[in-house]
């Protein structure tokens, strides 16, 4: 065995005692019980595209634990700049997998956001932790939740405008469920504009915009800054709701079934670990807040992922729903009802012009055998139905039974 092989295996097994859930086996024979088998990764290699967002950390941590490797197929990270370029780049197939939004997934796959294409979606890579900010200056006016903003805009008549990561994404979903629970329609009673993520506070500082929705630690970041505060988070407006996917073509899964299923594996254990302790959370803070990956002080992250809040007028809070990698296996199942709940909101908001079939579309889309197959494979529960519900912000209950009523069903729509 070669000195690299033996520091591989000694990393590895070193990492696997530490990561929770792992299966009885050894991570090395089993590493070469897939390499020998008919399970062996058809490409050795895959291009992995990520945004820079605390939710990158399981796929980054896959990387830079090993477990990539572990399981037969090296990942080669790829930092994007925008939501629009990982689509474009996951279409034209630069890249294999991404971090992704759950929505631009099924927006692609719809043809509402530019090109068309059959996707995939393997696993949920987190639940909870994005939010919404408003201008300081909004809340030194009064506006410092969604009550207060509608207060202000009734009062303080002028164009508002609001910025969001992606036309179909989760962040547009989850600003447009906000406001409207609060009276105020995205679509009629402000202006709606697409900002990159990393480029979200930069923008707010020049006035750009007087609140958005976006993933941390750019909600912090802007409160640090002191030019913004939290006016909800998204746990508040859907708990454990899902965010990133972990992304891919369709045909992609058909070609390459086995590195779709080494990928999913490897991440999926890369949320075990994260989530078994505090420990490894500042672990992870402190890696991902690194140039490669966020390029952010660790200061901006390390909070919010242990659920310790503020909202930059002085209140303080814990959070139990915060940013979620694994949560003994809640996370990372690709419920059809989550899938659904998308493209209710893309037929609330006009982004659908028709119901689509939104149980068949869900059923294309999610992976739910291929999901099944990794996570028994590392002991990660998989729950009896592939639907779930849910009670929103506005008391409304999800449950995927009746899509259509549900969608219709919005006193404020497009």
């Amino acid at each position: 065995m070669t000195d690299i092989l033996k520091t591989s295996f000694n990393r590895r097994t070193v990492l696997q005692a530490a990561a929770v859930g792992a299966a009885g086996v050894s991570p090395a024979l089993r590493s070469m019980v897939y390499a020998a088998g008919s399970d062996a990764p058809e490409k050795k290699e895959v291009k992995i595209g990520f945004i820079p967002l605390t939710d990158c950390a399981s796929v980054v941590m896959a990387s830079v634990l090993g477990l990539d490797v572990k399981h037969g197929v090296k990942f080669v990270l790829s930092k994007e700049a925008s939501w629009a370029g990982v689509r474009d780049k996951l279409v034209n197939g630069e890249l294999d997998f991404a971090h992704v939004l759950y929505g631009l997934v099924y927006g692609v796959h719809l043809g509402l956001s530019g090109p068309k294409k059959d996707m995939a979606v393997l696993m949920t890579l987190n639940h909870n932790g994005q939010a919404i900010t408003l201008s300081k200056k909004l809340a030194d006016k009064g506006a410092i939740d969604g009550a207060g903003l509608a207060k202000l805009m009734a009062s303080d008549k002028r164009e508002y405008t609001f910025a969001q990561t992606f036309p179909t994404g989760t962040h547009a979903m989850w600003l447009y469920y906000w406001l409207a629970t609060y009276g105020i329609n995205p679509m009629k009673d402000a202006k709606v504009i697409t900002v990159p993520p990393p480029q979200m506070v930069a923008n707010m500082r020049v006035g750009n915009m007087d609140g958005f929705c976006v993933g941390e630690p750019w909600n912090h970041r802007a409160i640090m800054d002191g030019i913004g505060v939290t006016a909800a988070t998204t746990q508040d407006i859907w708990k454990d709701h899902p965010e990133k996917v972990l992304g891919t073509t369709a045909e992609f899964t058909k070609k390459y079934p086995n590195t779709a299923r080494a990928v999913t594996v490897a991440i999926i254990e890369a949320g075990q670990w994260i989530d078994a302790s505090l420990q490894n959370k500042l672990k992870m803070a402190e890696t991902v807040a690194d140039k490669s990956y966020v390029n952010t002080g660790v200061d901006a992250i390390n909070q919010r992922i242990l659920g310790r809040y503020q909202n930059g007028m002085g209140k303080t809070w814990d959070d139990p729903n915060h940013m979620k990698f694994y949560n003994d296996g809640a996370v990372n199942f690709p419920y059809l009802s989550d899938g659904m709940w998308f493209m209710t909101q893309h037929k609330r908001w006009g982004l659908l012009k028709d119901h689509p079939d939104y149980l068949g579309v869900a059923k294309q889309i999610n992976q739910i055998a291929l999901y099944k197959d990794a996570a028994t494979s590392v002991k990660a529960p998989v729950p009896k139905s592939e639907m779930r519900s849910h009670k929103g912000i506005d008391g409304v209950v999800w449950d995927g039974k009746d899509p259509q009523k549900y969608a219709d069903g919005f006193k404020v729509k497009a």
